[in-house]
């Protein structure tokens, strides 16, 4: 098994659910409230963890009472907090999620707080993890001008940088050049490519619009419709897995982390994808992000049962 690393957002989740999502003006009366771990970096990790993956996280919290939610978590999943950094002066990152009671759908606001404001001199004391890891995982939840530090890391030590391109910000073809594989869904595929992506031929053309950019292997979840893989001239649409939804949140982030640990234990993409899809399917049965991550045996057993 390679190491991997995961470099990213820490949020504390603050949940309700509804029995509809508010329109502008509206208050809504919700049926429960539920406060947990979050963030894409902090699930997309969790999530490798608890599949197996020989993974580290790095992000920064403030020194408040919601940094506690990261460092307990962290303890009780048998993680190591030595690389998450502290910031004194800036709060620890929240999301507000609205999930619909009836149709799963969600709304939810991000204020990143303190893992916006991770520094070069922090960036520089994790130069040694990312040396020896054979991938790097990345989104767009932290401050860009970390991302594009730690991807020029990976890039001299030939480490891969997964690139998961949420939430959407405009992004230069300069840093998707150090990018070895890109994990958009269908609407931030579009809101970088121009191409909306509705069927096979369109998600072909997106692919190599990311490819022309440097880009090596292409994955776009498309959500109940599945993921396309672009790989080593191979291109086709992997279908997703049909179970019962309860929340929908932090699907994405369920698939990336399954994807990075299945990676890592030098699975071909496409077993990789498949293998991501599964915990995807299990993570969207249960509310909440980091909580709905399911184990490793969860994931074995539900391929099996889906053979």
């Amino acid at each position: 098994m390679k190491k991997a690393a995961v470099f990213g957002s820490f949020v504390v989740d603050l949940m309700a659910r509804s029995p509809h999502l508010p329109v502008p003006g509206e208050t809504v009366k919700g049926s429960m409230f539920k406060m947990g771990p979050g963030g894409k970096g902090f699930n997309q990790c969790v999530a490798a963890h608890k599949a197996g993956s020989d993974v580290v996280m790095v992000t920064k919290v403030g020194t408040d009472s919601f940094a506690d939610v990261i460092l307990d978590t962290m303890k009780d999943l048998g993680m190591s907090r030595e690389h998450i950094f502290l910031n004194k002066d800036t709060e620890t990152g929240i999301a507000l999620i609205i999930v619909d009671e009836n149709t799963s759908q969600n709304e939810i606001i991000i204020v990143p707080g303190a893992c916006n404001t991770i520094t070069a001199g922090e960036v520089a004391s994790i130069e040694d993890v990312i040396r020896k890891c054979e991938y790097v995982l990345l989104q767009l939840e932290v401050n860009q001008n970390a991302n594009e530090m730690v991807a020029d890391l990976a890039n001299k030590y030939g480490c891969k940088v997964i690139l998961n391109t949420a939430p959407y910000v405009p992004i230069t073809d300069e840093f998707l050049a150090k990018c070895y594989m890109v994990t958009p869904n269908e609407v931030e595929a579009e809101a970088i490519t121009g191409i909306a992506v509705t069927n096979l031929d369109s998600a072909k053309k997106a692919a190599a619009y990311f490819k022309k950019k440097g880009v090596t292997d292409v994955v776009i979840t498309l959500g109940s419709r599945g993921v396309f893989v672009s790989s080593k001239g191979k291109e086709a649409i992997i279908p997703a897995y049909k179970v019962k939804v309860v929340d929908t949140t932090g699907a994405g982030d369920a698939f990336n982390g399954g994807l990075l640990a299945a990676l890592a234990e030098e699975k071909e993409l496409w077993d990789a994808v498949r293998f991501a899809n599964a915990l995807a399917a299990l993570s969207v049965q249960k509310l909440g992000t980091t909580p709905s991550m399911p184990s490793r045996e969860a994931v074995d057993k539900f391929l099996a049962d889906h053979e």
